[in-house]
């Protein structure tokens, strides 16, 4: 009987770990019939049975398989999944469930791949949209975007805090363009979508279809496009996406919740091309921005509040676009109910947002103190120029929640520490997210300081 290489055991005592972990379809249809070949250093090369399989497992498990077979060695060791190239693949596993979500199957044989279902929301227009200093830039861009599509700020990035506007200016410029050209061909997804499409098409060998769905359009508007960290093989598909749409002058916008640069392991070529047109950010809305949007919302639905209401309301919600319309929407509804709306009346109707919004005040100095008393270092060290190793990496630690916690920008965050640069909060950032990914207990501290800083357990 042949004996198992040193390779091959460790595989195996990392298989083990993943049965324990995953769910027993996604182990037994992805994970069991992988073959370890042998190693490179300390990189580990396996053999998926399809190529579906071992796209499947690098979109979707590349950090946990990393994480698991780091844990086995003692030591920081990777993979290279590879499958045979043989012209009759072997039949591929259905997929989870999850990986279905907002996706749209061809129907039947034919090569066409149906339209999506109406995402663009009627009232997300840009004269529903309240412009203010937070906003103006990436409301100007984006009008001048629907007013000559992919002459100028080709491609249109936007990024900024969940729940700011983001969405509702890609909305916008669709309504628009569709007012001036009802002809246009524009095609408004998330990224996840786009990813389980691509995803689906590699499945149903029916790449030819996708690639036509994406790539002739007049404008691609893609929301939420972070979502393309880690994941090569979608980055790779994009990327010809986007030469192909831009190399014939077709618009692209993309959102995002950060800059591209910032977007973990996303390609350099990528963040290259993403800074080609114009790049513009969303910040959160100020006291004064919050009341008129308050108001606006307000008219739009006959709701008439005493000033005072509208103050409150200006001062408890400030975090999120989202969850202003929410409380209008509610309120509304309690006062069609022939309800008097007055100040004790919001608190209780609204009282789950308000305390929602109470909970999500991080501040930079609340995560210092926390992630100061966790690593049992002086809270001044946060700010000052040690470079210790605990007191570095407790520093990088609190800068990389910042990003994670709060609204405020790199620059913003930098100088919270010492007055450092944005840069550095970006390599703090990458650092964090490169340990938690390699080192269990990192990623369970990280984890652990997370769920005590949001539950405001300070």
């Amino acid at each position: 009987m042949m004996q198992s290489t040193p390779a091959q055991k460790l595989w195996r005592t990392a298989q083990n770990e993943l049965k324990t972990t995953l769910t027993q379809d996604i182990y037994e249809n992805f994970f069991e019939k992988i073959a370890c070949n042998g190693s490179e250093a300390d990189t580990l090369l396996l053999l998926a049975p399809t190529e579906f399989t071992a796209m499947w497992i690098d979109e979707n498990f590349a950090g946990l398989l990393r994480e698991k077979l780091t844990l086995a060695a003692g030591r920081q060791v990777s993979y290279r999944l590879d499958f045979p190239q043989s012209e009759n693949p072997a039949p591929e596993p259905p997929l989870p469930t999850k990986v279905h979500k907002n996706i749209s199957p061809a129907h039947g044989d034919t090569d066409e791949f149906p339209p999506l279902p109406p995402a663009i929301k009627d009232s997300n227009t840009f004269e529903n949209f309240i412009v203010a200093p937070e906003n103006e830039l990436a409301h100007a861009a984006s009008l001048a975007v629907s007013e000559a599509p992919g002459n100028q700020y080709n491609p249109l990035f936007v990024y900024g805090a969940t729940g700011l506007g983001k969405t509702h200016l890609l909305h916008a410029i669709a309504h628009a363009v569709l007012r001036r050209k009802p002809d246009s061909h524009i095609l408004y997804v998330t990224c996840e979508a786009f990813t389980n499409d691509y995803i689906n098409a590699v499945q149903e060998r029916s790449l030819t279809a996708f690639r036509q769905r994406y790539r002739k359009v007049d404008i691609l508007l893609i929301d939420d496009i972070h979502f393309l960290a880690d994941k090569e093989r979608t980055q790779e598909e994009f990327f010809h996406t986007f030469n192909e749409l831009h190399n014939y002058r077709k618009q692209i916008v993309l959102t995002s919740d950060r800059t591209a640069r910032e977007i973990s392991r996303l390609e350099e070529r990528l963040i290259s091309r993403f800074s080609w047109g114009y790049t513009a950010d969303i910040g959160a809305p100020s006291l004064e921005t919050r009341n008129a949007i308050l108001r606006s919302k307000a008219a739009m639905r006959g709701l008439e509040l005493d000033t005072k209401i509208f103050d409150f309301l200006a001062e408890g919600i400030v975090r999120n676009v989202r969850n202003l319309e929410g409380a209008i929407q509610r309120l509304h509804g309690y006062q069609r109910n022939n309800n008097a709306v007055t100040i004790e009346s919001a608190k209780r109707v609204l009282h789950d947002l308000l305390n929602e919004e109470g909970r999500n005040k991080i501040t930079h100095e609340t995560i210092q103190k926390r992630v100061a008393d966790h690593y049992r270092i002086p809270l001044s060290e946060m700010t000052s120029k040690k470079k210790t190793a605990q007191i570095a990496f407790a520093r990088q630690v609190a800068m990389y929640l910042c990003t994670q916690l709060t609204d405020a920008s790199l620059s913003a965050i930098g100088n919270a520490f010492g007055g450092r640069d944005h840069g550095t909060v970006i390599h703090a950032r990458k650092t964090v997210e490169g340990r938690m990914e390699v080192d269990l207990q990192v990623r369970r501290e990280v984890e652990y300081l997370t769920g005590k800083i949001t539950s405001n357990q300070a």
